[in-house]
């Protein structure tokens, strides 16, 4: 009589765990089809960027390989989005030649960004006496003889969506902006300010998120 009594209390407590599996199970996927449903009505767009200028107060390699520089951008960032806000965090900016990594990480404030909205940051991006690989100092002179360098101005970081009351976890940003800085070349359109040059860019920047 207890077994029967104690395979009745066995056989309810699957149907109960059953039952609790498969409700979750609905609720999870009823959940996820609504986020999947407001996240296509929404249709998220990623920020837009834009590097405007770029104010060089020094770019110097030395013996063997060294590069030192300091350098302002003024970068323009737009979010195309109506009904979603933008929560940038953790951003690091920093400029490389030839795919490596010639400044420090300049860290740019956390900032939201509402809808629509647009946001211009100026920061200092500087590396003093930053070893360069072997092949990269010959080409930086080189460059710079024939009167024009090429730069990757990069930006890493994080960024949240708001919708509504709701935000979203963080998702890995990564921007791109090429910067093409005509060092000594006489038809430059470089403003000389004390003994820094300004020069007008407006280059578009890659963006993933």
């Amino acid at each position: 009589m207890a077994e029967k009594v104690c395979g009745h209390h066995k056989d309810r407590r699957r149907k109960i765990l059953r039952r609790f599996c498969a409700v979750f199970l609905i609720v999870l996927f009823i959940c996820l089809f609504i986020i999947l449903l407001v996240w296509a009505i929404l249709q998220p767009k990623k920020p837009r960027f834009i590097l405007q200028d770029a104010t060089i107060y020094n770019f110097n390699v030395s013996a063997p390989n060294l590069l030192s520089s300091q350098m302002q951008v003024t970068l323009f960032s737009r979010n195309p989005n109506s009904k979603i806000g933008i929560y940038y965090d953790k951003l690091h900016i920093y400029a490389t030649y030839h795919s490596q990594q010639i400044t420090y990480y300049t860290t740019i404030p956390p900032a939201y960004q509402g809808h629509k909205d647009t946001n211009v940051w100026s920061p200092f991006v500087v590396g003093n006496n930053v070893p360069i690989a072997p092949y990269n100092g010959p080409a930086l002179n080189s460059d710079q003889s024939s009167g024009s360098v090429w730069l990757m101005i990069k930006i890493d970081g994080r960024v949240k969506w708001k919708v509504g009351t709701i935000v979203t976890g963080r998702y890995h940003l990564h921007v791109t902006c090429p910067a093409y800085i005509p060092f000594g070349n006489k038809n430059n359109d470089g403003l000389f300010a004390g003994t820094a040059i300004k020069f007008q860019l407006q280059q578009k920047c890659s963006v993933s998120v």
